[in-house]
């Protein structure tokens, strides 16, 4: 398919801003060059909307043209602000319930019997605006209420700063929190008052159990590992079978054998990797 008969590229003289294919394929390189996201013709709809937004916060840019002036001009701060509008944060608590059951019925009593030294190792990559990190604790902090003397610990990362930032403060308007069960609204959930009424924030003990991060995953990572488990779900969907087939190489190094892999329920490894096992619905163990 070419770029001018992509969906809706018919319907872009019709817009705010004009949109070229020129401005288009510079968009997809710069984006696949700072984060690995193959951006496939059809987003061409979705890329025009995010970055429309940006010109017209952006002072002294009036259209697509010099918006990508700007960024070859390699303003670092707005490549930032560029990278964050066009990578997709869709989250909620809990989501992909069948994974947390896993979790809770599988894999934290294996490592309660297994890990002798009461240590605990998770990575939540690509934690968006951080319910999948908190889900995880509040899962953690559930099975191990009465086991105060483990170590438990979440690396949660992203590449969106402003994600990274909004996560580690734990706080989210109520309507998010509106599908959690009710002991962990009791338990983990802290209603605002007064100003901060209609808000509510995640509990202390899950937001010292989480150190969050940003981390572009295609560059170089600042720790070793081992991790007893990770999530890593709805991340390499964005990118190339090439790219993904290096990540998930270096997901392997990080992880003993037999840990579980999480993986998004759009995703597979199927021809991607050999070091992984599927247990079903998304669910894998490293092999080797």
């Amino acid at each position: 398919m070419s770029l001018t008969s992509a969906p809706g590229a018919s319907n872009f003289e019709e817009k705010e801003f004009p949109f070229t294919d020129s401005d288009f394929r510079f968009i997809q390189d710069l984006v696949a060059e700072r984060t690995g996201i193959v951006l496939t013709d059809i987003k061409r709809t979705m890329v025009y909307s995010r970055i429309a937004r940006r010109i017209r916060q952006c002072s002294g840019v009036s259209n697509f043209s010099e918006y990508c002036e700007l960024l070859k001009s390699g303003d670092e701060s707005e490549l930032i602000s560029f990278t964050n509008a066009i990578t997709t944060n869709l989250t909620s608590f809990f989501r992909e319930p069948h994974h947390f059951d896993y979790l809770a019925s599988t894999v934290l009593p294996e490592l309660e019997r297994t890990k002798k030294d009461k240590k605990i190792r998770i990575w939540s990559a690509g934690c968006s605006s951080g319910e999948e990190p908190y889900s995880i604790a509040m899962t953690v902090a559930d099975h191990f209420a009465h086991r105060p003397d483990w170590d438990i610990k979440i690396l949660a990362t992203d590449l969106d700063f402003d994600m990274v930032e909004r996560a580690s403060q734990g706080i989210y308007t109520e309507e998010r929190v509106t599908g959690l069960r009710k002991n962990h609204l009791r338990q983990y959930v802290k209603r605002g008052k007064g100003a901060q009424q209609g808000m509510v924030r995640m509990d202390q003990r899950l937001r010292d159990m989480i150190t969050f991060k940003q981390l572009n995953l295609l560059h170089d990572w600042p720790f070793k590992g081992p991790f007893d488990f990770m999530f890593c779900r709805n991340v390499v969907i964005y990118f190339n079978k090439d790219t993904q087939k290096v990540l998930f190489d270096r997901y392997a190094e990080l992880l003993p054998e037999n840990a579980p892999l999480f993986i998004g329920h759009s995703e597979s490894l199927f021809k991607v990797t050999d070091r992984f096992k599927s247990m079903g619905q998304t669910i894998y163990r490293k092999v080797k």
